[in-house]
């Protein structure tokens, strides 16, 4: 059974208090006048120390207690706490919040300052025009170079004093016409009259 925190039909609110709070007359009574205590003395600023307050007065991360390893745990080989990085509290990079602009301030350059000595400074003719194919798309490349060798056969070819005309016959082996086999039959087609 559920016990409930509510009062029960016994509970009797008094006549004289509304939603508003006590309802009635400033009552006084004929008591006598109490005695004055001692003057409550304050201790000054300088008598409080809140840097030795620790965690009661200063939000701290949980602290842990390192002691020695138990026995199992003896061969494993886990990495030491200088093993671990935390992520930077100040600066830029802090994780989940967003940081303004941070400025540095460095020693003057010696360059672009009155101490550069302009006459050693490059001229417009020294820089070189960058490619097109360095921001847009590439197109084909053609090159007019003359030609290194000449285009041809490589192979060896016998020259014109290798050749023997007069010992060749003209008609030996040459024949006009079709080339006609012994073995295929001649073409007979009926021809209706």
């Amino acid at each position: 059974m559920l016990e409930s925190c509510s009062p029960g039909p016994g509970y009797m609110v008094p006549t004289n208090m509304t939603m508003r709070g006590k309802d009635g007359i400033p009552a006084y009574s004929i008591y006598g006048r109490p005695r004055d205590g001692a003057t409550f003395r304050t201790p000054g600023p300088g008598r409080y120390s809140p840097e030795k307050a620790g965690k009661l007065a200063y939000p701290c991360p949980p602290n842990y207690s390192m002691a020695s390893r138990t026995k199992d745990f003896q061969n494993e080989q886990t990495p030491g706490p200088a093993a671990y990085g935390l992520p930077p509290m100040l600066g830029p990079k802090v994780i989940g919040k967003s940081s303004a602009p941070n400025y540095s301030m460095f020693g003057r350059s010696a360059i672009g300052s009155f101490y550069e000595d302009l006459s050693r400074t490059p001229g417009p003719c020294n820089y070189r025009v960058v490619e097109t194919s360095v921001y847009k798309n590439r197109p084909p490349h053609y090159s007019i170079i003359a030609r290194n060798m000449l285009p041809g056969d490589t192979t060896i070819i016998p020259g014109p004093g290798a050749y023997s005309p007069e010992k060749h016959n003209p008609l030996r082996g040459l024949t006009f016409g079709i080339r006609h086999s012994d073995y295929v039959a001649p073409l007979i087609v009926d021809v209706a009259d």
